[in-house]
């Protein structure tokens, strides 16, 4: 249920003429009242005598009242109460109800205050009402409207407990404005799956997803094909912008026109600078990360992604509110930037992914900028990396982004709980179970190949990994070799151990790096912890490879664990 106060309005009758009307797009259907503060009122909808100035001068009459110097101007309230899509259409009656403690609880119409304002609600679709309002009362005063828009809020989510409708959370103003019906009705006219503002928000989010600059970010929005104006002042110097799809036209076929900030609060061009006008001093010892480096494809792409996002996770576990708000937006951005060059199967899911983080990348606490740039360079150098495989190298360093992604999701989702940032956690949470489907099907397949690795493994090879892990991880030991990820556990523990680590300390060490209690498969997680940590290749390797890498000279596995026991300080 999702209430909204509107702007004040001076005509009554303006309004009234817009609720009865066929709207904007011929969107209103069977306009008709379910309430008013008076059952006899006329209804211009159902009674062919009535008419809208007959309801406009009921409703006026207590302004009317007043003598002229001290009518107020704008005079004219109006609520919209929408339900959410998956909630039941409900009846003229429950719809009355709603109504009804709606201008009780907003302090328009108290529970039987026989002088209250008059009021009237209107419906004209399946799934909301209208409710106008003249803001002086039957005995001259003005309405005790003192935080109306949080009395809204507190009464819906009761309405939704009291008609078993979806529960929703309040929102602390920094969500990006909902579609207006009459640009979901024109969707559906025009077979669009989502309106035109979703979306520019969606092309507009991704053209600045690790954009450096300016220039960039406008390249970016053309290249998408979009249509872009720009407000320049007269000194020159360009103040904002706005963007159109070509085929999205009003009535006189003119583009129709969105700033950034109508699109989302951090979309305005100020707020979007913010991400490029950053301290260079605080650029990389924030992160913990060596300086940046060219790029080298998709996979390299995606591997130091993988590295910024778990600097990330550390700095969301303890680092100041700033801090933490500047990384879960740079995260956001990166879940951009992925879904944008996802291969097909992970496509969908990533990017539900990146539009649910959306909502979590905002809130009251401002982002400081500056601690984010890793993330930030790390989306950038996504998107120039180009589209990635989604098999080989990319596929499975793509599982390994998506897998590091799931945590910096759920550190971000506890982190709103905690701040009582309901929505935003919400929303956090949806984005993990996205990310949660698509790494299902960026994994599948390095999985079941390093699945395979690990069962062709030798017996005295086998049994070494067994007594590593529990060395290593004795509490976690028997879900770890229960569970079906165990064979990829072992060829990659095998991996690290022909590559010179000491498997024992580096399995300890990643474990207690995070936690594990929100993991599918803990040797999943554990896999791509130890293939990152230990710089092993995401993907298996060849046959050959695989012969040669882990079919033991003739020795005995106890001299190859004493080999490689005494050559755990080489690393590579």
């Amino acid at each position: 249920m999702i209430p909204r106060v509107h702007k004040m309005g001076t005509r009554t009758i303006g309004l009234i003429r817009y609720l009865y009307g066929p709207g904007t797009h011929e969107e209103h259907t069977d306009p008709h009242l379910v309430a008013a503060w008076d059952s006899l009122v006329p209804d211009p909808g159902r009674n062919p005598k009535a008419t809208y100035a007959d309801l406009q001068r009921l409703l006026d009459q207590p302004v009317e009242a007043l003598p002229k110097s001290r009518r107020p101007t704008e005079h004219v309230w109006h609520l919209s109460v929408r339900a959410a899509p998956e909630d039941p259409i409900l009846t003229d009656e429950q719809w009355g109800d709603i109504a009804r403690r709606m201008v009780a609880a907003t302090g328009m119409a108290p529970e039987g205050d026989t002088a209250a304002c008059r009021w009237a609600a209107v419906r004209h679709a399946d799934d909301h009402i209208h409710i106008i309002a003249t803001t002086v009362r039957e005995d001259g005063r003005r309405p005790r409207r003192h935080n109306e828009v949080k009395r809204s809020q507190a009464e819906a989510r009761l309405i939704e407990a009291d008609y078993g409708l979806r529960r929703l959370t309040t929102g602390d103003g920094t969500a990006a404005q909902r579609p207006t019906s009459a640009e979901r009705h024109k969707a559906d006219r025009h077979l669009r799956e989502r309106t035109p503002r979703e979306e520019l928000r969606e092309s507009v989010r991704r053209a600045a997803a690790g954009a450096q600059g300016e220039e960039e970010f406008f390249d970016r929005l053309a290249d998408a094909g979009l249509l872009i104006g720009r407000r320049i002042a007269p000194s020159g110097d360009l103040l904002g912008y706005t963007v159109a799809l070509p085929d999205d036209r009003n009535r006189h076929g003119e583009p129709v026109f969105y700033s950034g900030y109508k699109l989302a609060p951090d979309l305005s061009l100020p707020r979007i600078r913010e991400r490029w006008h950053t301290p260079a001093d605080r650029d990389e010892g924030a992160q913990g990360l060596p300086a940046l480096q060219p790029m080298n494809g998709p996979a390299f792409a995606r591997r130091r992604a993988t590295a910024a996002a778990w600097q990330a996770l550390l700095v969301i576990d303890h680092g100041d509110d700033g801090q933490i708000a500047g990384q879960i937006a740079a995260a956001g951005e990166l879940l951009d930037a992925l879904s944008k060059t996802s291969a097909a199967h992970t496509r969908r899911e990533l990017r539900e992914a990146a539009g649910a983080f959306e909502r979590a990348s905002r809130s009251h606490v401002r982002a400081q900028r500056g601690h984010d740039r890793a993330l930030r360079q790390a989306a950038h150098d996504i998107v120039h990396s180009g589209p990635a495989l989604g098999r080989g190298e990319d596929g499975a360093t793509t599982a390994m982004l998506i897998d590091m992604a799931f945590f910096v999701a759920i550190a971000a989702a506890n982190w709103h709980a905690k701040k009582h940032h309901a929505q935003q956690a919400e929303a956090a949470g949806r984005a993990a179970e996205h990310l949660r489907a698509a790494y299902g099907a960026a994994a599948a397949h390095p999985m079941a190949a390093l699945h395979r690795r690990g069962r062709l493994l030798p017996q005295s090879l086998r049994s070494q990994q067994v007594a590593v892990v529990r060395q290593a991880v004795p509490d976690l030991a028997e879900q770890v070799l229960a569970e079906p990820g165990w064979p990829a556990l072992a060829a990659t523990l095998a991996d690290a151990q022909v590559a010179g680590h000491d498997t024992a300390a580096l399995l300890a060490e990643a474990t207690r790096r995070r936690e594990l209690d929100s993991a599918t498969s803990i040797s999943d997680v554990l896999v791509w912890r130890l293939r990152r940590t230990a710089h092993l290749p995401a993907a298996p390797q060849g046959p050959s490879a695989r012969s040669n890498q882990h079919t033991p000279p003739p020795a005995s596995a106890a001299r190859l664990a004493a080999r490689a026991g005494g050559d755990s300080t080489r690393r590579r």
